[in-house]
């Protein structure tokens, strides 16, 4: 040790030294810079890094040791061989590439491969220096020792592991400079500790050549090449951090711009952080950054949790730091970690998505979809399961559970009157009402329309029939009063059907159903009132309501056939026309008559399909008949006061191909009243088209004098029950006569319905009538058995018996024939 401190203070020039170890420094800065950018590359990249970092520390080791030889004063002439320098350098730089790429290898054992790293880097260092030491030329003989040449090895081995350790794959400045400054040590502890192994022997034989290299060539060369290696290196590490830090100032850019929030997390510490993910921390990046994420900021829900594609999705909450309320959030994570770049190792970055809005509208959504979104009522299907509820509950307690319908007498009017915004307040107010008339667990639900529900809970201790009762006379007295709007009163009126659980039902189907027939009863009643469920009274009612379902289903699968009777001039007899009748055969209840099916499709709105259903079918039948006959066809009410009505006749004519002459639609004077202006308007419309027009059941009504006079109709029809009272009844026969005279009068033929016997018919003619139908006539019957006067030569009354056809014929000519003879 005193030899080598010796040789350095005696025989060096301090100068050279510090020049030496400076070179060596800024090298070894520079490698262990360039080497953190190896580590984070891959491919072609990698190699790239890898071999600047090995030219800058083998050119550096390289310098260093021909900076200190040129630093070494033996006091004889010196020299350096071309061969040994130029191998030196080439040494230096092959051990620096494998240990520094040992030393990166395998992440999976990062201190036994920087071990392995310091081994060659520390060998090459003695390897360069060794061979270099062999292109030293001198006048005298160099004595070595071997146990100081061991122990610079051992040094340069030492100091190397230690650099690499101590620089690691960090990108920080602080532990590469660490590393530079131990691998400098390490180096010129190698190389003047094998300076201190040498002896000179002077011996003024040995003749040092001319041509070697000189120490101030040596000297300029070692410089140079050093001084351009190490400034390519750094040059190359400033354009690398000018391209990273444009990059990731564009990636930066781009992450800010992202709605989710976009953490980085190493070793569940916060690395870096977007504006989104900032904003919703309520912190800045840099009171995020070095924070632990996952303590108490942010929190799974392992409930909903989904691993794909290497990427996992879950649900949590976020804390913000600045104490605001918690997000729900879900949170993307991908493992960064590629098993090679350093700066990756236990990366995850994480999107965290706000989820206030989405739950927001999840709320939203389920809120209407278990309310209705008017009056903010539970719907139907809110009551269902609410009330299933309700009934595991009260029959758990013994608590006693009431069901009330209710269905508004007077909405329809003021929607009809004042309109739709009108009809929405009703409905607001009498929800309003419900809800303050009932308290939880009780409650009240809208099934749509005008139709609520109050499902009503009481004490054991109550009877039940009379809280129920009593609640129902509250609610018809809270409905009474009338609602405000726009200043002026809209009438309000209620009629309710009452169930009790378990006598009515003991599931809410039953009570609902059971309650809805009270409501019927109380409606027929005359409204304005309450009705408890009895069975015995309510049965047919649900029989009404089955047969109106069934009649419902008859009209879609088209069970239905339609039959006609047929109308025939009164003065000889021949057919000019059939009047198409609607007939159900059911499937098990056999034929069904029309007064049982008719009315109960007018009350349930089934008459509208229905009518149309027959329009159809009657016309596409005459429009396939050889005779031109006429057909009628009823209109109901409801159907007269359709808008489309005209678009839809038009329609059905063009599709058949019936001729609009031959189409008769008849209406009652009924129908008129209903809605008078919009009747009219439709009448001309389809007047317009060429459809006659007929008043049916002429004398039932209440204005036939005004009617005629607004309307010019094609046909005026006698109700039946004044013809079949023709000589039973004087009036009956006096309004028969006064209605014939009234349609030669204003010329609009008149037809006698009902004509049943003969004695009607030879009235009837004898008063000029103009046509006549029923049974006298002919019965309703199929299309199909009606060939021989649609299609064939049949002309006169539709009968079985011919003998009884040709006397009908005969007596139907015999006036004409006396007249012409006459």
């Amino acid at each position: 040790m005193f030899k080598v401190f010796s040789c350095l203070v005696n025989e060096h020039d301090y100068g050279m030294v510090a020049v030496a170890a400076l070179v060596c420094l800024c090298a070894s800065l520079t490698a262990f810079r360039l080497y953190s950018r190896m580590n984070g590359a891959r491919g072609l990249a990698r190699a790239a890094w890898l071999l600047f970092t090995a030219l800058v520390a083998g050119s550096g080791v390289w310098a260093t040791h021909f900076l200190g030889m040129l630093a070494y004063d033996p006091g004889v002439k010196t020299g350096f061989t071309p061969t040994g320098t130029i191998m030196s350098l080439m040494v230096a730089v092959l051990f620096m590439a494998a240990g520094f790429f040992a030393a990166a290898a395998n992440r999976e054992r990062d201190i036994a491969n920087q071990l392995a790293g310091g081994l060659l880097i520390g060998l090459g260092v003695g390897a360069m220096h060794y061979t270099g030491m062999s292109s030293f030329v001198t006048q005298g003989v160099i004595v070595w020792e071997a146990a100081t040449i061991g122990a610079s090895v051992m040094l340069g081995v030492a100091g190397a592991s230690a650099a690499l350790l101590l620089a690691g794959d960090s990108r920080g400045m602080l532990r590469q400079a660490l590393g530079g400054v131990t691998l400098t040590l390490s180096v010129c502890a190698l190389h003047f500790t094998g300076m201190g192994a040498i002896t000179m022997v002077p011996d003024a034989t040995i003749v040092v050549p001319d041509q070697l290299f000189s120490g101030g060539l040596m000297t300029l060369a070692v410089t140079s090449i050093t001084g351009l290696i190490v400034l390519a290196g750094l040059g190359a590490v400033f354009i690398e951090s000018q391209t990273t830090q444009s990059a990731l100032e564009r990636i930066r850019t781009l992450a800010n711009a992202a709605y989710e929030g976009i953490v980085v997390v190493q070793q569940g510490t916060i690395k870096d952080a977007n504006a989104a993910f900032c904003e919703m921390a309520g912190a800045s990046l840099e009171t995020l950054v070095g924070k632990p994420l996952m303590d108490g900021m942010l929190t799974f829900d392992d409930s909903r949790g989904v691993h794909t594609d290497g990427a996992d999705r879950r649900e949590g909450r976020m804390q913000p730091i600045d104490g605001g309320r918690s997000i729900p959030v879900e949170i993307f994570a991908r493992l960064m970690d590629d098993g090679l770049r350093a700066e990756t190792r236990g990366l995850t970055v994480l999107a965290i998505r706000d989820l206030r809005e989405r739950r927001s509208a999840e709320e939203k959504i389920r809120y209407l979809a278990e309310h209705d979104g008017l009056t903010g009522l539970p719907n139907r299907n809110a009551l269902q399961a609410r009330l299933a509820a309700t009934l595991d509950r009260v029959d758990a307690s013994g608590e006693r559970l009431s069901l009330v319908c209710i269905d508004l007498d007077n909405f329809k009017e003021a929607n009809d009157l004042h309109g739709h915004l009108a009809g929405d307040a009703v409905l607001v107010e009498t929800a309003r009402r419900l809800q303050e008339s009932v308290t939880s667990p009780s409650f009240a639900a809208r099934l749509g329309g005008d139709e609520f529900v109050i499902v009503y809970v009481a004490d054991q201790d109550h009877d039940q029939a009379t809280a129920a009762a009593e609640l129902a006379g509250r609610l018809l007295e809270t409905l009474r009063e009338g609602v405000q709007y726009e200043g002026q009163e809209l009438a309000m009126a209620a009629s309710l059907g009452v169930s009790l659980f378990p006598d009515d039902g003991r599931t809410g189907e039953a009570l609902l159903a059971n309650a809805d027939m009270a409501l019927y009863r109380a409606k027929e009643s005359g409204r304005g009132a309450y009705r408890f469920f009895k069975r015995e009274m309510d049965e047919s009612i649900r029989e009404r309501r089955n047969l109106a379902r069934e009649l419902r289903q008859a009209i879609i699968d088209e069970d239905l056939v339609v039959h006609y009777q047929p109308q025939a001039r009164a003065c000889d007899g021949e057919i000019c026309g059939f009047e198409a009748l609607v007939r159900w055969k059911h499937t098990t209840r056999g034929m069904i008559p029309p007064i049982d099916f008719i009315p109960l499709a007018e009350e349930t709105g089934l008459i509208v399909p229905l009518g149309e259903w027959v329009l159809r079918k009657a016309c596409a039948e005459a429009a396939q008949w050889t005779k031109p006959l006429s057909i009628a066809v009823n209109l109901s009410p409801l159907q007269l006061n359709q808008p489309n009505l005209p678009a839809l006749v038009h329609s059905i004519l063009i599709e058949s191909g019936l001729s609009p002459a031959r189409l008769e639609l008849e209406v009652t004077e009924s129908a008129l009243f209903k809605d008078y202006q919009r009747a009219l308007d439709n009448l001309r419309r389809l007047k317009a088209l060429g459809v006659r027009i007929a008043m049916d059941d002429f004398g039932t009504g209440f204005s036939s004098l005004s009617t005629l006079q607004s309307f010019p109709f094609d046909k005026i029809k006698v109700d039946k029950s004044f013809v079949e009272n023709i000589h039973r009844d004087a009036r009956a026969t006096v309004i028969v006569k006064a209605v014939l005279g009234l349609g030669r009068s204003l010329d609009i033929p008149v037809v006698a319905e009902g004509v049943e016997t003969d004695e009607q018919l030879q009235f009837l003619r004898g008063e000029d009538c103009a046509e006549v139908q029923g049974y006298a006539i002919g019965r309703p019957a199929p299309a199909d058995t009606l060939s021989a006067w649609t299609h064939g030569d049949a002309v006169g009354f539709i009968v079985t018996d011919p003998a009884v056809v040709i006397a009908k014929l005969v007596e139907a000519k015999a006036p004409r024939r006396r007249k012409k003879a006459a």
